[in-house]
């Protein structure tokens, strides 16, 4: 006699993977409307997410690395600024993913616009921003956002989530609110100058609009259509 308790049934329906699908705009993207670079397409789009569709964080996005040996990671990260010498973005220069840039400069950086049907993906080579630069962000960041930046040593590993919040209070200690955060000489930027840069539009029936601009050699900007 076979226990019911035992008995394997499916997935929810509901929660199948497989079954989720959505049906994408017919309004689409074409080489016509696109802007001179594709940082002048990025800020078209960056302000239609943030200002129209009120997207929550349209900065996040999706850095991806490799290290040496070509194994690869993902996590998200916030843009602090972009324009024509790339996207920038700030972390502890002990992290992961800062080792591997030190290893394979080259990056990949993911915008997930789904509510919009959107996509932007970058792909580039990672620099070192200047400390003057580095010292001029880290200035602007809230109180507690700078205690953190001495508090965590990111990607490593650590005992227990009060060894955490030990650190935290001993600098909040050191440096009251009010009080100047020294910069730490562990964490910067880096900015991303791109080598392509593809805009992903969701249409109708999987048939979706892909741009990429690919840099040359002169410094103008290549586009082409890529099947989706």
């Amino acid at each position: 006699m076979t226990d019911a308790h035992a008995v394997s049934h499916g997935p929810d329906a509901a929660l199948d993977p497989a079954s989720m699908r959505k049906q994408y705009r017919a309004e689409g993207l074409s080489e016509g409307e696109l802007a001179a670079t594709p940082v002048e397409q990025f800020a078209r789009w960056f302000k239609q997410a943030a200002t129209e569709a009120h997207l929550f964080e349209p900065n996040a996005m999706v850095v991806s690395t490799a290290d040496a040996e070509g194994r690869p990671s993902s996590r998200t990260v916030l843009l602090k600024q972009f324009d024509e010498q790339g996207f920038v973005f700030y972390t502890n220069y002990g992290s992961r993913k800062a080792r591997d840039l030190a290893e394979n400069p080259y990056v990949s950086l993911l915008f997930p616009w789904h509510p919009m049907a959107r996509q932007v993906i970058v792909t580039g080579v990672a620099r070192r921003t200047g400390r003057d630069e580095t010292a001029a962000y880290f200035r602007t960041r809230p109180h507690g956002s700078q205690l953190g930046a001495w508090a965590s040593e990111q990607s490593a590993v650590i005992g227990t989530r009060a060894e955490l919040e030990a650190s935290y209070a001993e600098l909040a200690g050191r440096y009251p609110e009010g009080e100047q955060v020294p910069v730490p000489p562990h964490w910067g930027g880096f900015r991303v100058a791109p080598q392509t840069v593809e805009f992903w539009q969701g249409r109708e029936n999987r048939l979706h609009d892909r741009l990429r601009y690919v840099a040359e050699t002169d410094g103008s900007w290549r586009v082409e259509r890529l099947s989706p």
